[in-house]
């Protein structure tokens, strides 16, 4: 029946109750009171005193950084295919792209915080290239100041610090041909015949992005768990235990 439910949230289908997002209908559909727009505008300034925004410029060193990440796995891709005995041809086309997930995906990411991305490649790609010829490809970068394999983690990972922006880069092999710019992983037929560690890649891209989906109003939710991850930093900071129960 849940499974049921999300299925119909996720094709925007109505149900008995209503056509809504979501395992369960709303409490409410009203839209807000004027009280509640002038407080919602209260809580977003008091939350630019705190420093949870990052600024444009910040926001944009970013994105170039992603930019340059995406190129450097397809010249890893590239490379790797080459090294395989592929013609150059079929290894250009072969592919590769870089996802994003966690805080930086969902749009609540601040000062200072890490980039979490997947490498995604086609099928003739091993976990032990990105390990070794795109870590040194890495190595070989002057933005590159630090970076870390951690290879045998429950997601293998490098962590790296590139152009003085952390990233944490996993690694996913789909069972395809080739990566195009234009692949999306929402079809969970791309997990067929997939090594268990590449699952567990794939997942926090996917879970992201479904969480996204399933938001009816982005702005609302950033505002929210933005105001949620402050009071978190704030009772940690303070020594408090913060324990989080979900449902089955």
């Amino acid at each position: 029946m849940i499974t049921d439910k999300m299925n119909a949230a996720t094709n925007g289908s109505a149900s008995a109750n209503g056509a809504y997002l979501g395992v369960t209908p709303p409490i409410s559909t009203a839209g807000p009171t004027e009280r509640e727009r002038e407080t919602t505008e209260a809580l977003h300034e008091e939350l630019k005193k705190q420093g949870v925004f990052e600024d444009e410029a910040d926001s944009r060193k970013r994105e170039v950084v992603l930019g340059k990440l995406q190129q450097i796995l397809k010249d890893f891709v590239f490379r790797a295919s080459v090294e395989k005995g592929m013609s150059e041809s079929l290894a250009k086309s072969a592919g590769g792209k870089i996802f994003t997930f966690g805080s930086y995906r969902l749009g609540v990411h601040g000062p200072g915080s890490d980039i979490d991305t997947l490498c995604v490649v086609p099928k003739h790609i091993q976990r032990e290239d990105f390990f070794s010829l795109f870590l040194e490809m890495l190595k070989a970068r002057p933005e590159v100041s630090e970076t870390a394999p951690v290879a045998e983690a429950y997601v293998p990972v490098i962590k790296t610090k590139f152009s003085g922006i952390s990233i944490d880069l996993t690694f996913a092999r789909l069972a395809l041909p080739r990566v195009d710019d234009n692949l999306t992983l929402e079809d969970s037929n791309l997990l067929r015949n997939l090594d268990e560690r590449d699952v567990r890649s794939l997942g926090g891209s996917r879970v992201t992005d479904d969480i996204l989906r399933l938001v009816p109003s982005t702005e609302t939710f950033h505002l929210a768990l933005r105001c949620i991850k402050l009071w978190a930093q704030r009772e940690l900071s303070s020594g408090a235990t913060i324990i989080f129960h979900l449902a089955e």
